[in-house]
């Protein structure tokens, strides 16, 4: 069972009769392991639209925490937004943490947004709130 030219399985035939297999049943035998391949073929492409699917809705869910997080750092530090991601990014890297984990820890209370340290403070001509 080949797919241009790379092997992807293979398919043993037994013939009750000693001598050569009739061609009806060699024609019947190529069709069987081509139908078997696009099964084979389909069920990879499957598992790795669920795998990407899987990964994607992954990522969603943990922007979805990360900017909560960033929303509440900022809010209760004084922060723009781009300081407090820096604040998560910067505690999560010093800690050897995911920044995904950090972000629910302070979306759950578990860790302060004071405690990610300051980080940079917006100059005198940067926005608060930017």
């Amino acid at each position: 069972m080949r797919l241009r030219g790379t092997v992807i399985g293979a398919l043993n035939l037994f013939h009750v009769e000693a001598g050569e297999m009739p061609p009806a049943d060699i024609e019947s035998a190529q069709a069987l392991a081509d139908v078997a391949t696009i099964a084979i073929l389909a069920h990879r492409a499957s598992l790795e639209a669920q795998a990407l699917n899987q990964q994607l809705q992954h990522a969603l869910n943990s922007r979805i925490v990360i900017e909560q997080a960033k929303g509440m750092v900022a809010e209760r530090t004084g922060l723009n937004m781009e300081l407090a991601f820096t604040a998560l990014r910067t505690y999560a890297r010093n800690h050897n943490l995911r920044l995904v984990d950090v972000a629910g820890s302070v979306i759950e209370g578990a860790l302060a947004p004071s405690a990610l340290g300051s980080g940079p403070r917006p100059g005198p001509n940067e926005e608060k709130d930017a």
